[in-house]
């Protein structure tokens, strides 16, 4: 062992469950959806590494986004309060749709509307909660760089093929639907308009163990790829919070090994990926099953892995430009009819604000970034953590590009993180946008507003970083 990168590591984790009536993100669109009960906690997670005088830190929250502003806010205080980098500190949300975000993402800083209680939540999130849950992100940040202690590190995988698929079905007219659980008093049939799914997915179950040198385990890292939805998709438990299947896995990991220990999910990128069984009309979405799929597979890697208690530790951080799509002329002159007549959100009968209106307001929201920016600037980040690199991708890439990624990659490991440092929205594959569907609308909206080819352009900056720091 390399005495000078003997690996120290720390890990902590605070709740951050929303109290009753505070606005689950989940839903999108500028639906309501006030937090009714809390089915499983949500928590702000952190690990931190050190080894030959560098640190790094990874914070991971059980919340459906993360914001640019708020990321600024954590890595600040963290490094203000334990000397690590700013450009070693990852902030990731695993994206369950249960849950509040971390700052507003569904409509531009720009547009202009007046927020208020009663309208803050079409912004996408509430300010209250988000400053409650960004001081737990530094808190368990602080209380793991507190904890450091020698350790060592065993990594494995294994792969688990029937919990996640690609959510993109192609219809017999070439257009796009996205299957969903609505049983067999439905779809008797399965959803028979669907002749195949556009894309592949990510099997893999990669899994990262870090223990005390007796052989206790800290913490776990799990990489899988998949939306948490089964909490959001199910409409016994979709006014709850829930951890979804992160939460469920992390409580079968600690039930097995050490309820002390941190568990913690590196989501992948899972922009066209669901839990929710595109062939079979009896699926029901159930996250505590998913947990223990996952869960039993990861303790069966986990029983096989060897460990090393030296570690290098190194870092990369870049930001590009990425264009924005083109808005049709007719689709500008519908939008500017649409907020002229209804300069303020109307309302339906139950409340909602219409969605003709709210995707109105987004597609001019993209417009006004446009206007304003010119280009969209997108951070890439990546860690490496001895054998271990985790590159950290913003917004909601299309599996296509984490696979490409991971072939013939110099990392024994790697971990694609989406959802990572600030809001983008979807990163679809360059063919993808000539079928439309939710992620890449012909509205152009600001979840859906990047041009064809980025995903190409991000993940080659990413592969090139990879590659110095394992080259």
């Amino acid at each position: 062992m390399n005495e000078s990168n003997q690996l120290s590591a720390g890990a902590a984790m605070i709740d951050i469950s929303p109290s009753e009536g505070t606005h689950l993100a989940g839903s999108g669109a500028g639906d309501h959806r006030p937090t009714q009960a809390v089915l499983d906690p949500l928590f702000a997670k952190a690990i931190v590494f050190e080894a030959d005088g560098r640190r790094v830190c990874i914070v991971i929250l059980d919340l459906t986004i993360v914001t640019g502003e708020y990321t600024d806010r954590i890595r600040a205080a963290i490094s203000e309060q334990t000397g690590i980098e700013r450009d070693a500190i990852m902030v990731q949300a695993t994206q369950t749709h249960s849950a509040p975000s971390l700052g507003y993402f569904m409509l531009d800083s720009d547009f202009p509307m007046e927020t208020s209680e009663e309208t803050e939540y079409l912004r996408g999130a509430e300010r209250a909660y988000g400053d409650r849950a960004a001081a737990a992100a530094v808190e368990a940040a602080v209380e793991a760089a507190g904890r450091l202690q020698p350790a060592r590190i065993g990594l494995g995988r294994g792969v688990l093929g029937d919990l996640a698929f690609n959510r993109r079905g192609v219809r017999r007219d070439g257009t796009i639907v996205m299957p969903r659980p609505l049983g067999r008093e439905r779809q008797p049939f399965g959803i028979s308009d669907v002749c195949y799914l556009e894309g592949p997915m990510d099997p893999e179950v990669g899994v990262c163990c870090v223990q005390d040198m007796n052989s206790k385990p800290l913490a776990f890292l799990l990489h899988y790829t998949c939306h948490p939805v089964n909490a959001y998709g199910n409409e016994e438990t979709f006014m709850a919070a829930s951890a979804d299947w992160p939460g469920a896995w992390s409580r079968e990991m600690q039930q097995i090994f050490d309820p002390d220990s941190v568990p913690l999910v590196v989501n992948g990128c899972c922009g066209n990926i669901n839990p929710w069984h595109p062939f079979d009309p009896d699926f029901k979405p159930d996250h505590r099953r998913m947990g223990r799929g996952l869960s039993g597979l990861s303790e069966r890697i986990m029983r096989n892995m060897t460990f090393a208690g030296d570690a290098a530790l190194d870092t990369r951080i870049e930001k590009i430009r990425l264009p924005f799509r083109e808005i049709s002329d007719e689709r500008l002159r519908e939008v500017d009819a649409i907020l002229t007549e209804h300069p303020e959100p109307p309302r339906e009968e139950n409340g909602q604000v219409e969605p003709r209106w709210f995707r109105a307001a987004s597609t001019r929201s993209v417009e006004l970034c446009r206007q304003r920016d010119g280009e969209f600037s997108y951070e890439i980040q990546a860690l490496r953590i001895g054998n271990l690199c985790i590159v950290g991708l913003p917004g909601e890439p299309f599996v296509e590009g984490q696979l490409s990624l991971k072939v013939n990659s110099p990392a024994s490991y790697l971990f694609p993180a989406h959802l990572t440092t600030h809001y983008v929205g979807y990163l679809p594959t360059r063919e993808a946008y000539a079928r439309g569907g939710h992620e890449a609308n012909e509205d152009v909206t600001y979840w859906a507003k990047l041009a064809p080819g980025c995903l190409e352009t991000v993940i080659d900056r990413a592969r090139g970083m990879v590659q110095e720091l394992f080259g």
